[in-house]
């Protein structure tokens, strides 16, 4: 799942917002049926893996973790308005390999945007790559993407 942010809201990296990300991140892991279980943040957007029990958990998880974001992205920024670009984007995981690859983009894509070598043992200090956010409970998650 990507969400992106629109311009004026600043630089997500950023220590303050990265923080204050990472705080909503935490306090939505586990609400209404859907869990974040894998996350990253980049200059502009988050990436996020998801575990939801149906689709309108998945709904009310997004809505609620989005509602979050704004407001304390617009309270760190002393501004008022849109905060999200539209919608979230999401994906449907299906298959053991879907999910090792998503996985290993988002554990890995700060890497990808960044514009200086990174050594292969880096890990993303602004991302979930030494612990899930949320336990994962279902099987491709748990068992299924660290044998594929």
């Amino acid at each position: 799942m990507t969400i992106g942010v629109v311009p004026g809201v600043g630089y997500l990296r950023a220590y303050s917002r990265a923080r204050a990300v990472e705080d909503v991140l935490r306090e939505a892991c586990d609400r209404f049926g859907a869990r974040i279980v894998h996350y990253t943040i980049q200059g502009m957007h988050l990436h996020l893996i998801v575990e939801a029990d149906d689709a309108q958990a998945l709904s009310r998880g997004m809505q609620g973790l989005s509602i979050r974001l704004a407001k304390r992205l617009n309270q760190l920024a002393r501004r008022r308005g849109r905060v999200l670009v539209d919608r979230y984007h999401a994906h449907i995981l299906k298959s053991r390999r879907e999910v090792t690859n998503a996985v290993r983009y988002v554990m890995d894509n700060y890497r990808h945007h960044a514009r200086e070598h990174l050594p292969r043992t880096f890990v993303d200090p602004i991302a979930s790559a030494r612990a899930p956010l949320a336990e994962p409970r279902t099987w491709l998650l748990t068992i299924g993407c660290r044998d594929g």
